[in-house]
């Protein structure tokens, strides 16, 4: 039974991550890290790991609608998308040598920040 349970979290944790991600055209990362943590039971560097897996194909789908939408400007994507490659190769390799305390510390701290953003 608990392995049901464990499979209806999952499900009900990739839905809140798309729903956040396809209303806001991103941010389901950030959703998804608390879920895997604290519905789920992952370790910090498992949920961080396991949030990006999670949120590819959210991110395919939600750019499909998107460009299906006329949202999609070549001259923005196209650089956006290397740099963020990049970006994602890096951060991916850091997060396999910082402590867990301090990709903790960071992840608040970025939430954190982007919570005052939106404020002003």
């Amino acid at each position: 039974m608990e392995a049901n349970k464990k499979k209806i979290r999952g499900a009900l944790a990739g839905f809140l991550t798309g729903a956040v991600n396809g209303v806001f055209g991103g941010g389901g990362g950030m959703v998804a890290v608390p879920l895997l943590k604290n519905l789920m039971g992952y370790e910090e560097k498992r949920a961080h790991a396991t949030a990006i897996l999670v949120i590819a194909p959210v991110c395919a789908a939600s750019a499909i609608v998107y460009i299906l939408s006329g949202y999609f400007r070549a001259d923005v994507v196209i650089p956006a998308a290397a740099g963020a490659l990049a970006g994602g190769f890096v951060g991916a390799k850091l997060l396999d040598v910082l402590p867990e305390i301090l990709v903790n510390i960071i992840f608040i701290a970025l939430m954190f920040a982007a919570g005052i953003r939106l404020l002003f």
